[in-house]
């Protein structure tokens, strides 16, 4: 049983490798925070999560929610979530934080994150986290580019805390790096 934190850039293989860590006939929680698809908003986002559905074996069961840590603290065996990003983007747009004065809603956030760091180090099956690799450009001039690294650097230094191992794709190859999980909070 292990808990991975795989990350990487957009299209690097993140998701496709997080798949492979599981056998089609196991029954795995894929947890989804993305946006519901609607082809008439958008056919591109509709597009993408269909090909991600398509990949799914059946014997998964698809959760999609913004709250995590309940579904990580109630799946019945091994957890996928896909992705880190997308849930941190759907908080604030829900939050309407993007130009709200960042003391409105931190506190907010830093218990989201808590629970959801909690949850999975708790967790007894096998969890796979997917997230966004940030930081490798340059830093945005807008704000929300800078809100959005800052807060999901800082989240994915927590999750990799809760895990036993951080798997970074690159060009669809994954570099390794594991370690015993922190037991800090």
């Amino acid at each position: 049983m292990a808990h991975v934190l795989v990350t990487g850039g957009v299209r690097s293989g993140k998701s496709r490798w997080a798949e492979s860590r599981f056998g089609d006939t196991e029954p795995v929680s894929y947890l989804t925070p993305g946006y519901p698809a609607d082809p008439a908003k958008d056919t591109e986002w509709a597009a993408r999560v269909a090909a991600h559905q398509a990949r799914r074996p059946v014997a998964w069961r698809t959760v999609e929610t913004l709250d995590l840590a309940a579904a990580v603290a109630t799946a019945p065996g091994p957890v996928l979530i896909d992705c880190v990003g997308t849930w941190l983007t759907r908080l604030l747009d829900a939050w309407n934080a993007w130009d709200a004065d960042e003391s409105e809603w931190a506190s907010r956030l830093a218990t989201e994150v808590d629970g959801l760091v909690a949850a999975v180090r708790a967790h007894p099956s096998e969890v796979v986290v997917v997230t966004n690799e940030v930081g490798w450009g340059l830093v945005s001039e807008y704000r929300a580019g800078r809100l959005f690294a800052d807060h999901l650097g800082r989240t994915n230094q927590r999750l990799a805390e809760a895990c036993d191992q951080v798997v970074l794709l690159v060009a669809g190859r994954p570099l390794v790096v594991s370690g015993a999980r922190s037991d800090r909070g």
